[in-house]
Order: C-alpha cells, then structure tokens, then sequence
C-alpha cells in the first residue's frame, strides 16, 4: 500500500511540476519567517530564565511625579533594610548602566564594561564561580570580580585569583572569575563595590535619587508590602520633614514640589526584560511590540501559505476525482483515502521544512545584523518548536484535502459529472477572499509605515547638526562629593576647549550636559508661583545653542561678557512658558532648589529624545552656574568646516589621544547621524514589513496563478463553445475575470478596518505623526487589483488561443 502512495504522489508530482513547485515555496517561505520570529522570541524570552531567583528578586523604582519614574533611588534606605524588614533576604544598591573602564594587568589593558555593586551583587545574580566564590568575590572597595573573558583577555588564564589589576590610580585585587550561564539583565566583564564609600556620604540625603536597587524577597507575595514601607520612609522622611524645616503644611509643601505621587514599585527580575515598568538594567530592555508585531505577521504569513496549500490541494482534487472514485470502486475505504492524502502531505511538508531551514541558514547573518543578536538554529526547545511546526502543518494542511477528496461519490465521478458539481467552490474561493484580504493588508500597511518614517526623517527637529561632530569625552575620576574637585572641572574643560578650538578646520566648540538621541541626564522641579514644574535640567557652554541653530523665540542666548549668565541666569524653552502660563516671561524669576534664578531667554523646541518622545519642559543653565552639572558632561561638540573636514578629523583624533585620553579610543559622530539612530527601531520595522509585504504578495500571487490555471483548465469547454458561437478575445477576458475583481474588491473591504484600527494604534505611539489618509488604501487596492489582473488575464489570455476542436469533439 505504501509503495503505491509513494509511485501515485510521483506520477502526480511529473504531472504538476509547476503548482508542486509553487506550493512548496510558498509554504516554506510561510515556515521560514515563523522559524526566524520563533528564533527571535527564544532569545529574548530566555533573558533571567537560568536565574533561579528570578521571582524573588525585584527592582526598586521610584515615582517622582505624576508622570516621572526613576530607575534610581536614595541610599538612606540601607539602615532601615537591616533591622525594619524582615520580609528581605537581601538588598544591592547597584549602578544601573555599564562604566566602561580601563584595565590594566602589566603591559596588558582594555575597556571593559563594568558595575559597581554591593558585596550581595551576587545573590541577586548567581553567576557560575569557576574560581573564588560569590561570597567574598566584592566583600569590599579593595576587590574585583571578573568573568571568565575579561580574564583571558588580560591573564591569559583563569588561574588568577590574588593577582592585581590596576583601575586607574587603584589596586584591585581579584577575588573571583565567573562565566554567566545565560542571558541576563546584567551581564558585566567585571564587578566592583566602591558603593561602600559612597553609603556613608549619603547617609541621610533623602533628596539624591542617584542608585540603583535591588530586593530579594523571602516571600514574593509581600512586594506591595515592602513597597509601601519603603514609600511611608519617603514621605515621613522627605516630605513631612522637609514641609516642617519650610514651614508649610505637608500638601503645601506636595503641590509645591509636585511630590503628591510619590512612591515606590517593586518590579520583579522576571519581567525585566520585556515587560518592566522602565528600562532600568545595564543589559536594555526588549522590544515587546515589535516582538509580538513580527510574531503575529509571521503567523499570518504560515496562515497565508496554508491557505494557499489547502485551496490548490482541493482544486486539484478535481482532476483527482476519477482515481478517487477507481479506489473507491476497488474497495478503498475513507480512511484509507485520508490516509493517503495525509500521507502525501507529511512528503509536501517535509520537503518545504528543509527548504525553510535552508532559507533560514542563508539569510540568519542578515537578519542577526538587523536585530543587533547572534541567532543560531539550535537548541532543544528550538527542535520541538519545529516539531510542533511540522504536526500542525501536516493536520491542517493535510486533513481538510483529504476529507473533501474522500467524500467524492463514485458514482458521480465515474458518470463525469463532477466537475459540474459546486463541492468545495465556495471554500477554495472563500480562502481566495481571505488571502486578497491579507494581501490588502499589508500592501496598506507597508505604505503608512513608509509615510510615517519618511514624515519623522524630513520633520524639522529644532537644531542643525550635519557639520558638528559630537566627541565621547571622558571626565577626570573625581570624588563626586569633593566639591573643590567638582569646581575644577569647568576649568580643565574649558583648557580642552581652548586647544581643540586652535585646530585647523575648527569653527567652534562647546559642550552640554546631554546627547541627541539620548537626550538629558538631570531632571529637577522649579516653581514659578503656585506652580511646581518637573523640568529637564540642561546644563551648556556658551555658544552651544548657537552652534546648533537652536532658535529662540524671544529673549537672548547666554553671553561669555555679562557675568551674570553664569551665575543666576537661566532659559527656558516653550513647552516649559505653557505650563508656567506666563506672557510676559523675560526677567521673571523662578525658584530652583531654593536659588533665585532669572530668565534671560525663551528657546524654540526642539527634541533631543526621539520620535516617540514628548518635549519635557527644559531648563537651561551655564555650567559654572551649578558645579555638579559638570559631572554629567559626557560629550564635546566641535563644529568643523566641511571644506577641511579630511584633514580636521584625523588632526583631532591625534590631539585626542595624545593630550586628553590614551586609553580611550576617540569616538565621534555627527549630531544628525547621533540622533538619527532614534529612528533605526522604526526603519526596521518599515523595511520588516515592506519585506513581509513582498513575501505575502509572492505567497498569494503563487496561490492565484495556480488557482486561476486550475479554474480555467476545467471551463476550456465553456471557453471553447463561446468561442465557436463567434465570443471575442476581449469579451471572454472580460467575462471569465469579472469573478476575480469581486473577490479582490470583497477581500479588501474586509481588510480595511482592521488595517485602519491596529495602524491607528501603531501610530498613537508616536508624538509627531501622521494621519491616515484615505489615499494608503485606494493605493493598496489599486496596486492589488492590477497584480490580479496581470496574473488572471495572462493565464485567461492563454486560454483563449488554444485549439477549441480538441475541447468540443467528446461532445
């Protein structure tokens, strides 16, 4: 029986070379793009799963404001956690980002990318100790941990525990080598605690949200508890004091500073990677969106092939119909009919998984480079991912053909009067109908995706940056809490400056204490009469604004020759003179931590942050205005002439690594190139779905070719007895097409307000958007009917020059 099967699917596979061809491309392609979505949920699912303390382990997030969570906290919580919380098994004030610093072994040294932690770093993350162990690996300031790279790279061995690694002016001893078992929120190249220096300068500051911090819990159920204890810690010691100490009543003193939501969450360590409160771990946090997003179009891509598959397996059955009625005739039973076709299916399914991993393979580098990830096809849970693919393949694929062709009457077939019999017309022409309704879909998407990104790319950001390059610069290693050493940083600035400012080719020079596309790093309150306003803090140099053809709306920018700008004088930009609903705003004063300051400016808005990014209310200051600003410069800004921009570059690069940083390498980019990297998320996600688009176009065009081939095979005797009555070639095209413009123009009505409402709803995430415009759908349905046309007229063409005598002389 079996040998039978395999010589009927082979004889049928000469017959068919070209439909069989189609459908196994277009199912594997279906079970390609699952393969690559199932690839990229593996990855980031599988962040903290190695972790057994993941659902005891929480982040500490602290509400500012209505509208302000910090992943920071304040230090003043370490005495209560040791004698008020029994519900903690343990806690780590930690940094919350990478410090990438230099190591030095002897004559070997490199930038790794470092945490500063507390010594119980390693009980939130236990990390795999192949020397040293976890208890003693950060006991304290002296100690380093590092991971099993770091150590290679600088030892060429694991083999050193004792050895000495020096950090800038110290000597660390390492403690510990590690190796991380899997992904992680935190991954660093080493570990250190200098943490314990900084607890005691803290102690009693409830107003410095400068750490991060994270809580084992004993019992996860009692979070909300340990977070409401935290936040009445806040609120006795932050609030209700510091009410008093200004004589004001505490909803006074809330209203004031607009600390009437002040409070802390606990996030857990579970949820860190895809669906956390904020981004608030070194390692980021994923793209939830987009992974469902690339999850559910890659379903719909397997729906589209299996749709397609069923709808030219049942119009096969039609030339199939007299060997099913033969069986039938010989004794064949249904399940044996099923059986068969099922079994012709799992062959079809074989071939197109193969084919699929061969797709995958040839294209994982580019699609790792489009994520940013080193994807591999591997792994157990990947094998019964692809093992689940395959069974539902076969049983959805395979069983609807195989009930359909075993429920043929042998009587009528032998009789010949099946292909006149409506069974199964309204299936294959409802799936036809579904698949012109995805095809809408994305051929409509993919043109709003497109208009979108191209309104952000061409949107008027505020600033000019194509000529000034924004240089990584690293500040001198300072106690933070040494207020001398925080004076001299403006100084020894402003010496950099003066020197870069003599090299040839350079116009201009200046900093701030911000990044485009990174935007601000100090956020604040000011009041400005009855109002507390929560506002970025944006600390520059002269010239900085000018430099970037930032455009005030009244007033003036900073002024090197009036000594005040550097002392009380302060800008504000627009969305700030809203909120403070001031119509006369220059030389007003507002109050900013109990300092006077003046507004000298109003500046137009621009955004630093990205497209998805409302423009905060911003404060600008001069940098010797506030000394600790200067600790958040992390960048120099130098305005090059283009003309000698090859020979300004390299002569810049020279000085860098010479005077300012041997160690570091001098990394540059330019201000537009810098933040147009906020828009590379939303540029993958235009060419993911242009490229999805191209895909379900392919896939349903595959199943309308073979579909309208099969449908004009069985009316060639039509075609034929309209011909001899004297049809013309236009007339029978018209005729025989006018089915498929229905089916086109029904697809795309259904098609039309799902694509509107999840567009809508991609959309609303964005500040700066578009508004979708009837136009992206009469373009979508135009672009879908002219392909079925060309598809459907060239095959109904060829119809119409056959010899009608070979389709009239049975009659």
């Amino acid at each position: 029986m079996l040998q039978n099967w395999i010589n009927t699917f082979i004889f049928h596979i000469k017959k068919n070379k070209l439909f069989t061809a189609l459908n196994i491309l277009g199912l594997s392609i279906g079970i390609a793009g699952l393969i690559f979505s199932i690839l990229y949920w593996n990855d980031e699912q599988s962040y903290n799963e190695w972790n057994p303390n993941k659902e005891v382990v929480f982040q500490s997030i602290s509400q500012v404001s209505e509208t302000n969570l910090w992943v920071t906290n304040v230090l003043t919580f370490e005495d209560y956690f040791k004698t008020d919380f029994k519900e903690l098994e343990s806690y780590c004030y930690l940094d919350t980002w990478y410090a990438q610093k230099v190591l030095q072994y002897n004559n070997k040294k490199g930038i790794f990318n470092i945490i500063d932690a507390q010594k119980a770093f390693f009980d939130m993350f236990p990390f795999h100790f192949i020397k040293g162990n976890a208890k003693t690996a950060i006991k304290d300031e002296t100690c380093i941990a590092i991971s099993k790279e770091t150590a290679l790279k600088l030892f060429g061995s694991v083999n050193v525990l004792g050895k000495t690694i020096r950090y800038y002016d110290r000597k660390l001893i390492v403690m510990g080598v590690y190796t991380i078992p899997g992904k992680s929120s935190i991954a660093p190249e080493a570990v250190t605690n200098f943490i314990a220096e900084r607890v005691p300068k803290e102690k009693d500051n409830w107003g410095n949200f400068n750490m991060g911090l994270l809580l084992k819990l004993k019992n996860p159920a009692d979070k909300d508890k340990v977070a409401a204890k935290m936040s009445n810690l806040l609120y006795q010691n932050r609030t209700v004091r510091w009410a008093k100490e200004e004589g004001l009543t505490v909803a006074e003193w809330e209203k004031k500073n607009g600390a009437e939501n002040m409070k802390i969450f606990l996030d857990p360590l579970k949820d860190a990677r895809l669906h956390a409160l904020i981004d608030g771990y070194a390692e980021g946090k994923g793209n939830y969106d987009f992974l469902m997003i690339m999850m559910g179009l890659s379903v719909l891509i397997l729906i589209l092939s299996l749709f397609n598959y069923i709808n030219l397996a049942t119009a096969n059955a039609i030339k199939r119909a007299k060997e099913v009625g033969i069986r039938k005739i010989a004794g064949a039973s249904k399940s044996n009919i099923i059986g068969q076709f099922i079994f012709e299916t799992f062959i079809i399914t074989t071939f197109s998984i193969l084919l699929s991993l061969v797709i995958v393979e040839l294209s994982l580098p580019f699609y790792n480079n489009f994520l940013e990830k080193q994807l591999s096809l591997s792994g157990t849970s990947f094998f019964y991912e692809l093992l689940s693919i395959f069974i539902v393949t076969v049983i959805v694929a395979g069983i609807l053909p195989a009930l359909y062709v075993s429920n043929f009457e042998a009587s009528k077939v032998l009789k010949g009067n099946f292909e006149r019999s409506k069974n199964g017309i309204w299936l294959r022409n409802g799936m036809l109908i579904l698949q012109f309704s995805i095809a809408s879909f994305f051929i409509t998407g993919s043109y709003i995706v497109y208009d979108q990104v191209q309104f952000l790319s061409k949107r008027d950001l505020g600033f000019k940056g194509d000529q000034v390059l924004e240089i990584k610069y690293k500040k001198p290693e300072i106690d933070f809490n040494d207020s001398i050493a925080l004076k001299g940083l403006y100084p020894k600035y402003k010496t950099l400056k003066q020197e870069i400012a003599k090299i040839e080719g350079v116009s201009q020079v200046s900093t701030g204490s911000f990044s485009f596309g990174g935007g601000g790093t100090s956020a604040s309150t000011f009041n400005y009469h009855d109002k507390s306003i929560q506002s970025q803090n944006m600390a520059i140099d002269y010239g900085m604004l000018e430099m970037l053809k930032i455009k005030l709306a009244e007033g003036r920018y900073f002024d090197e020759k009036i000594a005040s700008d550097s002392v009380n004088s302060i800008l504000i930009n627009e969305t700030a003179l809203k909120i403070m609903n001031e119509k006369n705003p220059i030389g007003k004063i507002v109050n900013w931590n109990d300092r006077k300051l003046k507004i000298i400016g109003i500046v137009k808005d621009f955004n630093l942050w990205g497209p998805k990014a409302k423009i905060p209310p911003m404060l600008f200051f001069h940098l010797k205005t506030v000394d600790w600003m200067n600790i958040n410069v992390s960048r120099i800004f130098v305005k090059v002439d283009p003309v000698k921009m090859v020979n300004t570059i390299p002569d810049l690069e020279k000085f860098w690594r010479k005077n300012i940083d041997q160690d570091f390498p001098f990394k540059y980019d330019f201000v537009d190139k810098a933040y147009a990297r906020n828009y590379k998320e939303f540029i993958n996600q235009r060419n993911l779905f242009s490229l999805l688009n191209v895909i379900v176009i392919l896939i349903a065009l595959f199943g309308l070719f073979a579909l309208a081939s099969y449908s004009i095979q069985s009316r060639m005797k039509e075609i034929a007895i309209r011909k001899t009555l004297g049809a013309e070639t236009p007339v029978l095209l018209k005729e025989l097409s006018k089915q498929y413009i229905i089916f086109c123009l029904t697809g795309f009505l259904i098609a039309l307000f799902p694509a509107y409402y999840l567009l809508n709803k991609w959309l609303e995430d964005f500040v700066f958007r578009i508004d979708i415009s009837i136009y992206p759908f009469l373009i979508g349905f135009a672009v879908l009917l002219f392909l079925t046309l060309i598809v459907v007229l060239s095959r109904m063409y060829q119809a119409t020059k056959v010899d009608v005598l070979q389709y009239l002389k049975s009659e």
